[in-house]
């Protein structure tokens, strides 16, 4: 088996860091797992409909997820070493331009049907060729693929116009479930309110806003997994209630973070009774503006804005309350990818001096017509870790340079529609969470026309990079088109960067045999936690 794929690189700090988070997991693989039991998790949104493809909030994926396999997955054990699901081996063409995989025999549907090559096929031309009607928010990231075939059920290939960097990478997303051919025949959009998968769970039941449960495929195609009877989640968007629900074990963990005021408080209650796994996240939180529109369509309204936040005591302020801690650019600081640190100041609102940069926000706005500042409307989600946080802590600092913003919390689905959809808002939070460090995950928001875009601009500049560095085999002159799109983005102000995201999971020390990648899509199928006694 050859495999081509991208090196993720990561620095010491956040190597070591992963690995402490991954201890307790670690010495729990080595006891002898348990069976049975319900793994009851708090989750803070309800998701705006259930199907992976055209979601891209945890609301969804870590409901349904436990419910279906995906082609490739990360390593439970070892992200983000790339293993395989329904796929068992697979090889790329020396030309780059084939990827092929064979499939698991005997692997069948929760409603009893065979899982073949056919509904891969029919998955991933979902994906990446969306029907009328269908959203594909990561559709972008497969532009190099040209066709998906099925030569016999045990067969998919994909074909592409060009070589990838990251194909392998992208076809190992934990969003990519795969669906039985059958009912995508019938209605593209029908697992927006079904799960049918072959994952270790099936779908039980579901109240919209308060509760979901899957329970234990028993005819799940690897033997004796899972170890769980079932899971089932609690549904709140307070964080005080999702907290309480952990102090008195009515839940056992919360997949996404806790705020580290939180964590203590649980800790010193509890003590040995819980287990805390931090990592940095792939995850930056920032703010969209909407350039169709004034004055976003003005540099220096953009700059200003951008001028206004001081982030290094956003840090110190938001880290404990909101686990946004890490000031950095486009791309995850610390790894191979992001902008040196004093590269990074040198772009409006990530220099150190804060009443300069509040001195020449002013300057910039009188100079755009509004010497008095201007009023703003602020679209949010409203879930407050680290949506409501984060915007209280933004508005208090746009008032230092005269801009007044109204906060308009939204719930989840009204967000995304406005915000994502619609484009109806002037500004809205707008976070960057993907599943792994990659410029196509990261980078794809930034280009023409994509469904990520929530700020609508346009520069070819960055459509032609983007492209260009997509298809760049060689490390070092990808490098350095990733490189070029950072600097146009930050200086241009096309999204204001805001802080970077850390989980803080926190779970009773009863549940085994979870490590928290960096982040809270992948290594959610469950089927290797259990539930040792208490």
């Amino acid at each position: 088996m050859s495999i081509h794929r991208s090196l993720v690189v990561v620095t010491t700090a956040v190597s070591l860091a992963l690995l402490a988070a991954m201890a307790p997991a670690l010495r729990a693989a080595t006891e002898t797992p348990r069976r049975g039991g319900i793994l009851l998790a708090a989750i803070a949104a309800d998701a705006p409909s259930l199907d992976p493809h055209q979601e891209q909030t945890f609301a969804t994926i870590e409901l349904v997820a436990p419910c279906y396999s995906t082609l490739l997955q990360f390593d439970p054990y070892n992200y983000p070493k790339i293993i395989g699901d329904v796929a068992t081996e697979w090889k790329v063409a020396p030309d780059g331009l084939t990827y092929t995989f064979k499939l698991r025999h005997g692997i069948r549907f929760h409603d009893g049907s065979p899982l073949t090559a056919a509904d891969v096929k029919a998955t991933y031309d979902k994906i990446v060729f969306p029907p009328p009607g269908v959203r594909s928010p990561r559709k972008s990231t497969y532009k190099a693929i040209a066709s998906i075939e099925a030569p016999d059920p045990d067969t998919i290939v994909f074909k592409l116009k060009s070589p990838s960097a990251s194909l392998l990478d992208n076809l190992t997303s934990p969003w990519n479930v795969i669906y039985p051919k059958t009912y995508l025949d019938k209605d593209p959009n029908y697992f927006k309110s079904h799960v049918i998968g072959s994952g270790p769970f099936k779908f039980k039941t579901r109240t919209p806003g308060a509760t979901f449960e899957g329970e234990r495929n028993p005819d799940y195609f690897i033997k004796a997994r899972p170890y769980l009877d079932g899971y089932k989640f609690f549904v709140s968007t307070e964080t005080s209630v999702r907290a309480a629900a952990l102090r008195s074990g009515r839940v056992y963990i919360e997949f996404r973070t806790m705020p580290q005021s939180e964590v203590e408080a649980i800790k010193k209650q509890l003590g040995d009774k819980v287990v805390v796994q931090d990592t940095p996240a792939t995850g930056i939180f920032g703010i969209a503006m909407n350039q169709t529109t004034k004055p976003f369509n003005d540099i220096r309204v953009r700059k200003a804005l951008s001028l206004g936040i001081d982030r290094y005591t956003a840090s110190k302020v938001l880290a404990p309350l909101a686990s946004l801690r890490d000031v950095g650019g486009l791309m995850r600081p610390g790894t191979e990818w992001a902008l040196p640190d004093a590269e990074l100041q040198r772009y409006p609102g990530f220099g150190h001096d804060i009443e300069k940069n509040r001195t020449e926000a002013k300057r910039l706005l009188a100079e755009a017509g509004y010497p008095n500042g201007l009023k703003v409307e602020l679209k949010n989600r409203n879930v407050r870790v680290p949506y409501m946080d984060f915007a209280v802590f933004v508005i208090q600092e746009w008032r230092k340079i005269g801009v007044e913003a109204e906060h308009r919390p939204l719930e989840t689905a009204a967000w995304f529609a406005d915000g994502r959809d619609n484009g109806n808002f002037q500004l809205v939070t707008n976070p960057t969470f993907n599943f792994m460090d990659d410029p196509d995950q990261f980078l794809d928001r930034y280009t023409t026309g994509d469904a990520n875009n929530w700020g609508r601009f346009s520069d070819p500049r960055i459509d032609d990079l983007f492209q260009r560095q997509a298809r760049a085999l060689d490390r070092a002159e990808r490098h350095k088109l990733v490189h070029e799109i950072q600097t146009i983005v930050l200086d241009n102000v096309y999204y204001i960067s805001g802080l970077w995201w850390t989980r803080s999971v926190v779970h009773w020390a009863k549940v085994k045999n979870y490590i928290a990648p960096p982040n809270h899509y992948s290594n959610q199928k469950l089927q290797d936690i259990w539930l040792s006694e208490d």
